[in-house]
């Protein structure tokens, strides 16, 4: 057998290893308090962030066992210093720990990436009783409009969700249109209808913007559609049909009728659920797969009786194929179940959690103690489940297969994708995770709202964390070249000058390829950036539109005086070129129309001008033809305005220049 690497850390090579005398004295003071742990190596690098109810008793089962070559032993072998920080409950040192782990990011950790916020079913407004207005324009706060909502909830309006994904919300709000004739119009379009809209042709909508069903109506409506939503499916329907026969009884057989079609609709909207989940309203369903260094968390989501979809979540840092996470009790726990536990720690902490969760392998009491007293909801787990819920848990294990085989087959292509890039440009592939491209776009429309993109690759990903866009002023309008010279010497400016002084050089680094899009004129404008800031010019890369500029034809233009280069129309590296020129195109096409947007909406801060008011505001722009009219008119110009005198068109014209 042959000798470990001189470089192997001592805990690798079945060590134990040796700690400062001062960390060990402050592990040994550690008081027996609940709290939160952090370690670092000698470099300041956080390594890893623990929570316990016993500080002492938990730190110090980390320093006094031989953990041998394991994830733990590396880990320990990396400790440098310890912090803590002492708190009063280990419900508040769960708040902290998840806190800190997405603050810092640490290299032993289970890592979750935050989503954007999930999307909820908003219904307008509280439940009260809204009298309507009576003759004249309906009130739209007595008719509540359903719609799709992402963000921060309120007690103004009422919530349903939250849903995995905005398909789910979309398929709710069409089948309440379709059972219980809700509007989904804004309020501002509802108070000045004069006939009613194409959703009620289609019987999408009862019109209440024109009174074709009373308040009172539509509040039961409103109040069936929020039992659905419960999923309260039994008393609906059986109020459903005492309602109909009451309207039939007293001879009014058009309501009934209207009724009856309602129970028909709802009906066929519960037969076709995919699940049948008999008396179980709000569940969670949880799979954790893990399989070729990654692992994939399923969730699927149970909200008032109806299955709304499923979720898939991908955590990092779990290559090493243990945790460095130590049991309370010292109990071994399997990694699939330490990423289960991360996942739900860290995700229901910013998520409702529903009164029961089904996982696929068992969650601990004090967890879920943890989460209920944070929530103030009791919270049940069950990983041994019976019946239709083990047909859940079955449907959500093979959902988490599936995704991650495609993750892992995606990934497996972006790496040949990367290697690719690397050998057609001659660059060492002994490092490929940490080849890094950064790529630059110009966006502007006729030289108005000029921004300049910059994307970064890097780990055989987009690292949309790292995108940056810059405001390109005091350049010619349309100007692409001058563009691109104030972005790249904006950009690198610094790290140049980091890189002269000695001090700073290993704190900054270059990237391994800059790539510009546009041929020989672009190259040449970076290649003077690069040389006046004393930079590698070999990285610098543009990517030329080929004959007929047809997607496949482009060519790779070198700053360093290499030849032209043509990859292939099915290279894979040229495949990974045009996916980053694509993303610095996107990136700062959008950025440049949402600063035109702003530019042209906000009437160049019009408002913000002493005495001008949405009137004269409204005048200035159809007179001037928009905000870029207003800005070149001159004082005389400006006082042919209705309202305006000569004193505040000279106030607009000092503010606008």
């Amino acid at each position: 057998m042959s000798e470990p690497e001189s470089g192997t850390p001592p805990a690798a090579r079945g060590k134990k290893p040796v700690h400062p005398p001062e960390l060990l004295a402050q592990v040994a003071a550690l008081p027996t308090l609940p709290g939160v742990y952090r370690y670092s190596d000698t470099a300041g690098q956080i390594l890893y962030v623990g929570k316990a109810r016993n500080l002492k008793r938990r730190v110090s089962s980390y320093f006094h066992k031989d953990h041998g070559g394991t994830r733990i032993g590396h880990m320990v072998s990396k400790i440098a210093k310890l912090e803590t920080t002492v708190v009063r409950s280990e419900a508040e040192a769960l708040i902290l720990e998840n806190n800190l782990i997405k603050e810092l990011k640490p290299k032993y950790n289970i890592l979750f990436r935050d989503d954007k916020s999930y999307p909820y079913l908003k219904m307008s407004g509280t439940g009260r009783s809204i009298p309507d207005s009576g003759p004249g324009s309906p009130n739209p706060a007595a008719y509540p409009r359903i719609s799709y909502y992402r963000g921060t909830t309120d007690k103004e309006n009422r919530y349903f969700g939250p849903y995995p994904n905005a398909w789910a919300v979309k398929q709710t709000i069409e089948i309440l249109q379709k059972v219980f004739k809700l509007r989904t119009c804004e309020d501002t379009v509802f108070a000045h209808r004069t006939r009613p809209c194409l959703l009620y042709q289609i019987k999408r909508c009862s019109a209440p913007c024109v009174r074709y069903i009373s308040a009172e109506d539509y509040a039961e409506d409103v109040a069936h559609a929020e039992q659905f939503l419960r999923g309260e499916t039994d008393g609906l329907m059986k109020k459903l049909e005492q309602r109909m026969m009451a309207h039939s009884d007293a001879l009014e057989f058009e309501k009934a009728a209207e009724i009856r079609n309602q129970i028909t609709a709802l009906a066929r909207v519960l037969h076709q659920q995919a699940i049948e989940v008999g008396g179980d309203a709000n569940v969670d369903i949880l799979a954790v797969k893990i399989e070729g260094g990654r692992a994939c968390v399923n969730l699927a989501m149970v909200r008032g009786g109806r299955h709304l979809g499923d979720h898939a979540f991908y955590p990092s840092q779990v290559q090493w194929g243990e945790t460095p996470e130590l049991d309370e009790e010292d109990e071994p726990k399997t990694l699939e179940a330490h990423v289960l536990e991360a996942f739900v720690a860290q995700h229901y902490l910013k998520v409702p959690a529903p009164p029961q969760l089904i996982t696929s392998h068992a969650i601990a009491p004090a967890l879920l103690a943890l989460l209920a007293g944070q929530s103030g909801n009791a919270i049940g787990a069950t990983d041994a489940p019976r019946g239709q819920r083990r047909v859940w848990l079955e449907m959500a294990q093979q959902n988490a297969a599936i995704q991650l085989a495609r993750l892992l087959a995606e990934e497996g292509s972006q790496k040949a994708r990367t290697r690719a890039l690397a050998d057609a440009l001659d660059l060492p592939t002994d490092n490929l995770d940490d080849l890094r491209v950064e790529g630059f776009d110009i966006s502007h429309t006729a030289g108005e709202a000029t921004q300049a993109s910059c994307v970064v690759f890097q780990h055989h990903k987009m690292e949309h964390g790292e995108y940056r866009r810059y405001n390109i002023t005091g350049i010619t309008p349309g100007d692409d070249y001058a563009a691109m010279r104030q972005v790249l010497e904006r950009r690198y400016g610094k790290i140049a000058e980091a890189l002269r002084e000695q001090g700073n050089a290993a704190t900054v680094r270059m990237p391994d390829i800059v790539l510009v899009d546009g041929g020989r004129g672009q190259v040449a404008m970076a290649r003077d950036v690069f040389e006046h800031l004393a930079l590698d010019i070999t990285t610098i890369v543009g990517v030329e539109k080929g004959a007929d500029r047809k997607v496949g034809l482009e060519e790779l233009v070198f700053a360093d005086g290499r030849k032209k280069v043509y990859l292939g129309r099915d290279s894979a590296a040229l495949m990974l070129v045009a996916q980053i020129r694509d993303e610095s195109h996107r990136f700062a096409i959008t950025g440049m129309r949402a600063k035109r947007a702003r530019t042209r909406v906000d009437g160049g801060r019009l408002e913000e001008i002493p005495g001008i008011g949405a009137k004269r505001r409204s005048r200035l722009l159809q007179r001037f033809g928009g905000v870029r009219g207003v800005e070149a008119a001159s004082v005389e110009d400006l006082t042919t305005v209705e309202g305006v005198s000569r004193t505040l068109a000279e106030e607009i014209y000092r503010a606008l220049h």
